[in-house]
């Protein structure tokens, strides 16, 4: 059986079809998901902080997703399997971040799960609750 990779319009399908999500843009009309007016999944804009290690050059593709914790944040961020990653601005933040060009990395399934964990980060005690009563998780 072969595993679909994912892809950068997977995130948008998935981030869009979780319940009660707003799609707002960002400064430089970058797509941001919200539930109750959190971000969860958000499209970053190039920034110093995220840049090629041997060029400088600023990276433009970087998708942020929010975290339950920190065990979930340092689980993502330390398996070399997974092309999460982190820098010193998102020291102590609830997310982790990956360039959409290393999306292929992941499978379907993974990327699912990273976007609902995000999407139950942040949305309300009801909304998560209602959500998992009908997406129960073994």
């Amino acid at each position: 059986m072969v595993r679909r990779r994912a892809t950068e319009a997977d995130v948008h399908a998935l981030a869009a079809a979780m319940p009660h999500v707003q799609i707002v843009e960002g400064s430089s009309e970058n797509p941001v998901y919200q539930v109750g007016g959190k971000s969860f999944v958000y499209f970053r804009t190039a920034r110093p902080d995220a840049a090629d290690p041997e060029t400088g050059e600023r990276y433009d593709d970087v998708i942020i997703f929010w975290v339950p914790d920190a065990e979930d944040k340092d689980a993502l961020v330390s398996d070399d399997r997974l092309p999460f990653f982190t820098t010193p601005h998102f020291d102590g933040h609830p997310s982790v971040l990956v360039r959409a060009s290393r999306l292929g990395e992941l499978s379907y399934a993974q990327l699912t799960e990273v976007v609902e964990d995000a999407w139950l980060s942040r949305a309300s005690a009801r909304r998560q609750q209602v959500w998992l009563s009908e997406h129960p998780r073994g």
